[in-house]
């Protein structure tokens, strides 16, 4: 079964899940959006504030502490949805390892292309600039790659890896994805998703031996 991502006010949600539409919702989606597309130094108030159509009242009455805690309300956002897209292709291929693999870099691959090649991963772009981060967003960062890489992990465990492949290989899992991601954007193509889903099926996602 095929995972649909739709895309609302340029942010990437799960098919099904709630669609906010409020000011302050606007200007969290706004700032995922150009984190992901231009990074966290590069992305000023003022450029948020336009793109939103957020009021300057408005928006300091939701975020007294400015961009950081903005920055910290997008951290969460994108984790929470890029948690339940990897939730969503794990529970339709239970026990399949090489389909969940398959099924990973497919729908990477589909939103990068829906995105016209503009959208990198927001956790990388943040981990790229970890000295302009305080430590509440670089905790929130690191969370996000380490609750991804579990939810991978179990999948593998419960297609009967023993626990150190399974860690192991979600961790290569991710670096692959957050690699692809860039190179795609530079080549403009999902070519090398296809390329990591053969490989997967070679040696990730084959059968203990």
């Amino acid at each position: 079964m095929a995972i649909t991502i739709v895309r609302s006010s340029e942010t990437w949600y799960v098919s099904g899940m709630t669609r906010k539409t409020d000011a302050r919702a606007r200007a969290i989606a706004t700032a995922e959006r150009l984190f992901r597309i231009q990074g966290y130094t590069a992305t000023g108030l003022t450029q948020i504030l336009e793109e939103s159509g957020a009021p300057k009242g408005s928006f300091y009455f939701h975020f007294p502490r400015g961009k950081a805690q903005l920055a910290e309300e997008a951290i969460d956002n994108y984790i929470s949805n890029r948690i339940a897209v990897l939730q969503s292709i794990s529970a339709n291929t239970a026990g399949d390892a090489l389909n969940f693999v398959h099924q990973i870099f497919s729908t990477f691959a589909a939103e990068m292309v829906a995105s016209d090649f503009q959208y990198g991963c927001l956790m990388q772009n943040l981990a790229n600039e970890l000295p302009a981060l305080d430590a509440e967003l670089t905790k929130r960062v690191a969370r996000g790659f380490v609750e991804s890489t579990e939810i991978i992990a179990a999948h593998f465990r419960g297609c009967g890896f023993a626990h150190v492949r399974a860690s192991s290989t979600a961790a290569a899992l991710v670096a692959a994805l957050e690699g692809a991601r860039t190179i795609a954007r530079l080549e403009r193509t999902p070519a090398v998703f296809e390329a990591l889903a053969d490989v997967s099926a070679q040696r990730w996602a084959a059968p203990e031996v």
